[in-house]
């Protein structure tokens, strides 16, 4: 995507979250959700709230709040007919001193539940723990979903301890990892009835279908080309010009798809010319449909320092596609076991590159992990699941009759 068309992406995010900047409206016997982001830009634990919205209906209105306010562009993907709203509220930024956090509270009055997300909102978890008492705050749901480049190797001691204080009074803590889960009760040390970990889920069906060739702007899959893609935000923490150096390794038919955008792009391109594939590395930008070209990929690739349950990950096994990444989160249990020789030791850009070129050299391998990476993700990741749980929880905790 050029620097113009991500502007317009940008301007149309906001002028979306103009339209609907009045507060949602809890009429008709709706509940009224109010969600604390640290974004609400595409990225994974967005598209899943996205998804959440569309499913519940008009069985609830939604408030979205981001402490990133120009970053709201997962709104274009909650449907019309969702009763939505982005009111003003305090900065969820700042020092977290008394007086803030009491205007924090003051906002999260008269809803029926708060949902919290990541590191970001970690301060108006606390002012809900310090304050729900006093405005009668609904209960309120946090979810943590993983960590940015700041804490990808290693926690920090002082925000360890600030979320323990934080969470104490939170009705759920919700995590899509086992490994975000033992974090949670045991460096975080929440009560066990507390932690509630909930798989990521996708329309695996929509998957299944073979895209053509030319749907990506600009690029065409020719014959005699083979794809390794990748699906993630342009970040530091997913560290895509270590996927740049891996596909040197590989023959100059086997082009690097990469699909998403962020401050990174221009790092990666330079690493692609510093390489010299940059003729056979494409940035392809965002696309807001990934059932619908992820099918052209022949593997699916991460270099990601930090992951937790990545949906591009099942997205990519729902195309029945293989999947090499480095063994972070939960992606080796995530993947089919005949995927596990292709999962590299975390770190380890050489292991990396050396997996992508056995299964580049492989297309039977690939053939027969893709089939059996679909049968898992159709068998466990179904977004029906992940939808039914969330739905369980949340009216539960509201005390409302689950419809």
């Amino acid at each position: 995507m050029s620097k113009s068309a991500a502007t317009k992406a940008a301007g149309a995010a906001s002028k979306a979250a103009k339209k609907v900047s009045a507060p949602s409206s809890g009429k008709g016997g709706r509940a009224r959700i109010l969600h604390l982001h640290s974004t609400f830009a595409t990225g994974g634990k967005e598209m899943r709230s996205a998804k959440l919205m569309n499913a519940f209906g008009n069985l609830a209105s939604h408030d979205i709040v981001s402490a990133e306010p120009d970053h709201l562009e997962a709104a274009d993907h909650v449907s019309p007919a969702i009763a939505m709203g982005f009111p003003e509220f305090p900065a969820l930024k700042g020092k977290p001193l008394p007086g803030r956090l009491k205007r924090l509270a003051e906002k999260m009055q008269n809803y029926d539940l708060i949902c919290t997300y990541n590191w970001g909102a970690m301060d108006a978890v606390m002012a809900h723990t310090l304050f729900a008492d006093v405005y009668k705050l609904a209960p309120l749901v946090h979810h943590e979903d993983g960590f940015n480049d700041d804490e990808a190797v290693k926690l920090k001691r002082g925000r360890n301890l600030y979320r323990r204080i934080a969470l104490g009074r939170t009705a759920a803590l919700v995590v899509p990892s086992r490994k975000l889960e033992d974090i949670a009760l045991n460096i975080w040390q929440q009560p066990r009835g507390r932690v509630q970990r909930i798989d990521n889920g996708i329309p695996v069906a929509a998957f299944h279908k073979k895209p053509k060739p030319d749907l990506l702007p600009g690029l065409i899959k020719r014959k005699d080309e083979s794809w390794v893609g990748t699906v993630a935000g342009l970040r530091p923490v997913k560290d895509i010009p270590a996927l740049v150096r891996a596909m040197t390794e590989l023959p100059d038919y086997w082009q690097l798809v990469i699909l998403g955008e962020g401050p990174e792009r221009a790092r990666i391109i330079a690493e692609a010319e510093n390489q010299g594939i940059d003729h056979r590395v494409h940035l392809a930008g965002h696309v807001k449909a990934p059932e619908k070209v992820i099918g052209l990929f022949d593997i699916f690739a991460l270099s990601s320092r930090s992951e937790q349950f990545p949906l591009s990950v099942v997205e990519a096994m729902a195309a029945g596609l293989p999947v090499v990444a480095p063994d972070v989160g939960d992606v080796a249990s995530i993947v089919d076991e005949s995927n596990a020789p292709y999962i590299a030791p975390a770190g380890d850009e050489t292991a990396l590159a050396a997996a992508l070129a056995r299964l580049a050299a492989d297309p039977a391998a690939r053939d027969s992990i893709g089939y059996a990476n679909r049968r898992k993700a159709t068998e466990e990741f179904d977004e029906s699941k992940m939808v039914a749980r969330y739905k369980s929880l949340y009216w539960g905790l509201m005390g409302r009759h689950k419809r």
